[in-house]
This record gives structure tokens, C-alpha cells and sequence, in this order.
């Protein structure tokens, strides 16, 4: 095993081998073999709201993502940092017998387990569903994959992958562009999250009856379900949509404009919130156009619409016309850099930092998420584990 430890980050609290907490899923215990970002992720989110994550990593490398910068900090990947809090690693090397037997102790142990291997390679380590529900029938045995574990078990789980096969690249960027990802792996994230529900689910049916389940999500589905009104507009009435940049195809305005300094995001998703958008303006001509009245016409009527727009908010910054358009209830917005969206999100009070760490989004009134643990150097809590597995 090793046990290399890098150095101490950055506004991290010390760890020790007694940090439980009172969270609402206090008292669980994940087995987590899942790796890169939406397996991670997912136990992440159970381990801040109570769960004991044990994250079991190969020796010597790790996780992918510890090794996935620049940024760095403190001499540890950021990417790694992002969703490894409130965990505890051991390094185990699945092809050594010995390894391998406390990982299926710890499975043996496990209220639940998750995994994003390749489809397969669990049961050939004596891992899989079948044998392990044998011996924990109240296990709740989370497998996450790319594209779901008949046909697509050969192919590749990558979120760019998912985001270009899935279709979500073909209705982002510009029109006739070449198809752009989103700007971050969201296909992993919304996985993740699908896979934390599922096994919240399952526990709950668990509470109820004593027995486990397994929980199956992927990329492909998870990314289809989460196109929501383009999947629907497809599987209901067969339109397949085409990237239309940062607007809407069914609201108008619903775009970018350019303000006098920068762009400026406005949302005007029905007839009042249009009204209410030209009355600022100084642009009641527009509400008053019968071709404008209604969102059907705007969508109609979209390019003499948005010229007419772009020429009045022009006229003012972006600052300027968010101060006045939010409080006549129009929504809108200036296009934030991260820093800026993060000083945003504390002048509302949205507490969005814990320490050095982006905070859990989840509120709740009695049992909030907690942040016990920062991110585990390699293979630090193998004495824990082995404890409380009785070795």
C-alpha cells in the first residue's frame, strides 16, 4: 500500500480518525471505487450530508484526477480537490490477493457501494452485485457507465464523448457552427447526481423492507433526460433541434444583448416580463406592436425585435440596466466571470465557499451538510478502515 502523503493544503482543517458528525445520512458507510468526476462526486455529496465515503484508490497514482492540473494547490490537483471532501482513502491494489480481500470486507461491510468501472470487471474481481448482495443483502450497489453495460460496455465513458454522441454539442455554439461543449464536464455532474438520488431512493426502499438493489445510471441516459424540452420536443412531435448560440427557440427576447460596456443577458419569458422590459426601456412602441404583443409573434418576429433591442440597450452599461430592469421584475443579468459570480452569489448571502472549498448547494433546516474532512492524501486512512473492518 502507499501512503505517500503530499503536502498540507491551504485553509484545511487538520484530520483525525474521529470526526462523525450528525448529518442526516450519519452513520452510512460508502464503499467508494469510483474515480474522475461523476462517481466522485456523487459520494461527495452523500459524504457532506453524514455518510463515512472510504474511497479506495490504486497505489501509487490514485485517482486520474489527482494528477490533473495545473491549478494546483498546495501541491495537489484543484480538479481533485473538487469533489474528494469528507472522504478516506486506502490504496488497494485489486490484482494483489491480499488487497483484494479487504476490499470485499469492506464491500461485506458497506451500507452502500459505487463504482464506474468498465462493465464487467467488478465480477471478474469478485466484486460484482451477485456476490456481494449474497453475503450484504442490504447492499445498495450504485454502477455508473458511459453508455450502459450491453452494447455500449466497450465504448470510452468520457463526458466529451457522452456530450458530442449524446447530442447535447449538435444544440450548443453558434448556428452552423461545428458543435461546442459545455464549458465544464456537465454530463459527469448531472450523472452524479442522478446516481446520488438513486441511491438515496434505494435506501429509502431499503429502510422500509431490509434489502438492497442495485442502481444503475449512465452518461448517455442521464445526459438525454437532462435535455429535457429539446428530448421532449423530439420524442413528442419529432423536431431535432439545432444550435442556435445563446438563444431560445421558443421565447423571445431569451438571448445576449450588447449593453454600452459589455453583454447583458435578458430573460423575458412571458408577455408581462416583455411589457415590463420595454416600459424601461423608454420602448413602449414595442409592447404596444401587435406583432410583439405576443410570444408567438416575438419568436415570429425575432430579428426586427432584437435589432430594435440591441439599439436601445446599447445606450446604457450593463450595470446600469440590470439596476433598472430587476426591481420592474424583468430578469436579466451581466455575463460574470467566476470571480465575479462568486462575489455575486456572497452579496446575496448564499454562503458560496466553505474555507478553501466550493460549499454543498443543499440546504437543510435540521441535518445541513458538513464539512468534516478535507480531500484525502493517498491511501492516509488505511488504519481507520482496517479497524473498523476488524483487522
Amino acid at each position: 500500500m502507499d501512503m505517500t502523503h503530499p503536502p498540507e493544503r491551504p485553509g484545511m482543517n487538520e484530520r483525525t480518525d474521529s470526526q462523525e458528525g450528525g448529518g442526516a445520512l450519519s452513520g452510512l458507510l460508502v464503499a467508494d471505487f469510483s474515480r474522475v468526476l461523476a462517481g466522485p462526486y456523487a459520494t461527495m455529496l452523500l459524504a457532506d450530508l453524514g455518510a463515512d465515503v472510504v474511497k479506495v484508490e490504486r497505489p501509487g497514482a490514485g485517482d486520474d484526477t489527482r494528477s490533473w492540473g495545473p491549478p494546483h494547490a498546495g501541491g495537489v490537483a484543484t480538479y481533485f480537490l473538487a469533489v474528494n471532501r469528507n472522504k478516506r482513502s486506502i490504496a488497494l491494489d485489486l490484482r494483489d490477493p491480499a488487497d483484494l480481500e479487504v476490499a470485499r470486507a469492506l464491500a461485506a461491510r458497506a451500507d452502500v457501494l459505487v463504482e464506474n468501472f468498465k462493465p464487467g470487471t467488478m465480477d471478474r474481481l469478485g466484486l460484482g452485485y451477485s456476490v456481494l448482495s449474497a453475503a450484504n443483502p442490504g447492499l445498495v450497489y450504485c454502477s455508473i457507465t458511459g453508455f450502459g453495460a450491453g452494447k455500449g460496455a466497450e465504448l470510452p465513458g468520457y463526458d466529451l464523448i457522452a456530450q458530442a454522441v449524446g447530442g447535447l454539442m449538435s444544440v450548443t455554439g453558434e448556428p452552423d457552427g461545428p458543435g461546442t461543449k459545455a464549458g465544464v464536464a456537465l454530463v459527469d455532474v448531472i450523472t452524479g447526481l442522478h446516481a446520488g438520488l438513486g441511491v438515496l431512493a434505494a435506501l429509502r426502499h431499503r429502510d422500509a423492507t431490509g434489502q438492497g438493489q442495485r442502481v444503475s445510471v449512465s452518461l448517455l441516459s442521464s445526459l438525454l433526460s437532462a435535455l429535457t424540452n429539446h428530448a421532449s420536443g423530439y420524442a413528442a412531435a419529432g423536431v431535432v433541434p439545432k444550435a442556435m448560440g445563446n438563444r431560445h427557440p421558443s421565447i423571445v427576447p431569451y438571448e445576449v444583448f450588447q449593453a454600452a460596456d459589455r453583454p447583458i443577458v435578458i430573460a423575458a419569458g412571458n408577455d408581462r416580463q416583455f411589457r415590463a422590459l420595454c416600459q424601461v426601456l423608454g420602448r413602449a412602441d414595442l409592447a404596444d406592436d401587435p406583432r410583439f404583443a405576443a410570444n408567438t409573434g416575438r419568436v415570429a418576429g425575432r430579428e426586427v425585435l432584437v435589432a430594435e433591442l440591441d439599439r436601445t440597450l446599447g445606450t446604457r452599461t450593463a450595470d446600469e440596466w440590470f439596476a433598472a430592469l430587476t426591481p420592474a421584475g424583468v430578469p436579466c443579468g451581466p455575463i460574470n466571470t467566476l470571480d465575479a459570480a462568486f462575489a455575486f452569489a456572497a452579496e446575496l448571502g448564499l454562503d458560496p465557499l466553505a474555507g478553501d472549498q466550493v460549499a454543498n448547494p443543499i440546504g437543510l433546516g435540521a441535518t445541513p451538510p458538513e464539512y468534516r474532512l478535507p480531500p484525502p492524501s493517498l491511501g492516509q486512512d488505511a488504519d481507520w478502515v482496517r479497524e473498523i473492518l476488524g483487522q
